[in-house]
């Protein structure tokens, strides 16, 4: 996910090279390129290594100059086929630089996983106008433009798109309106272009992901727009970051329409549907004699 800081415009142009030709490895993704956006840092970075020890070869992507070209050290020092390129998925034209990075590095594109984002920790009532539109944007834009950009190149591959949503989109979840919006949004998103484009053989897929261990300076705006740290989350609720890859993984090798990462998750899906009032129940109960759940 993307680091809770204002956003930027890319300024890296790509390489005007040669296509590198991709040798046979091994794996279920051996001789396929991959995107990951946000995978910098947490679950896209372990979700990129995942590709990477699988055979792919993965443009990582990232606002953080450093922090990205210390995850690009660190996956070609394991010898992995992998370059980056800086770019806030939010700027269309970074997008599209971002994709023609992947054709010109690796020569053609399989696989999208839109996993930048940024979240919250804030009420609606208490929210800046222009923070709700910030984490609106990097949900639905940050999706959408790395899609649009990528869309040509996937449908000559028949490929795969997986869009990173969370559990809070399958139930609204106080102190999250923005982040919960967005990721519901894309979830619509991916319906839709399933319908739309189902004749061009592209998989479009959804990964709910549930509470999952954070890297130590993972922050989220509040409602002022500064970086926070994440709300409480209980350990034992957590997942480490390698096992949500791992599931993500699964998910594209199957091309599965919606994956829900989670007992919790599963359990929110069951009563959203045929209890719905129970869910708001215990939300509105948890809201208030568990508020360190949520602030």
């Amino acid at each position: 996910m993307l680091d809770a800081q204002p956003g930027i415009a890319a300024e890296q142009a790509p390489q005007r090279v040669a296509a590198v030709p991709l040798t046979p490895g091994q794996g279920v993704f051996a001789g396929k390129v991959a995107i990951v956006t946000g995978s910098e840092s947490g679950i896209g970075r372990e979700t990129a290594r995942a590709l990477c020890q699988q055979g792919a070869a993965v443009v990582l992507n990232g606002r953080c100059p450093e922090r990205l070209a210390h995850t690009l050290r660190e996956l070609e020092s394991a010898g992995f086929a992998v370059t980056s390129y800086v770019a806030d998925v939010t700027d269309y034209a970074a997008c599209e630089a971002l994709v023609e990075t992947a054709v010109l590095t690796f020569g053609r594109l399989d696989i999208l996983v839109t996993n930048a984002s940024i979240s919250q920790r804030a009420y609606f009532a208490d929210m800046q106008p222009e923070v709700f539109k910030q984490v609106l944007d990097s949900n639905v834009y940050g999706t959408v433009y790395p899609l649009k950009a990528a869309l040509p190149a996937l449908i000559r591959t028949k490929g795969s798109v997986t869009f990173i949503s969370s559990i809070s989109a399958l139930n609204g979840m106080p102190s999250g309106s923005a982040y919960c919006a967005g990721k519901a949004a894309v979830s619509n998103l991916a319906h839709t272009l399933r319908l739309e484009l189902a004749d061009t053989g592209v998989h479009f897929g959804v990964v709910h992901i549930g509470f999952t261990q954070n890297d130590p300076d993972k922050r989220v705006l509040d409602a002022a727009g500064q970086p926070v740290p994440i709300a409480h989350r209980p350990p034992r609720w957590q997942k480490s970051q390698a096992e949500v890859a791992a599931i993500i993984l699964g998910h594209i090798r199957r091309r599965r329409q919606r994956t829900v990462i989670s007992a919790l998750g599963l359990l929110i899906v069951l009563v959203h549907t045929y209890l719905p009032r129970l869910g708001d129940w215990i939300v509105l109960t948890t809201t208030r004699r568990l508020r360190h759940f949520y602030e």
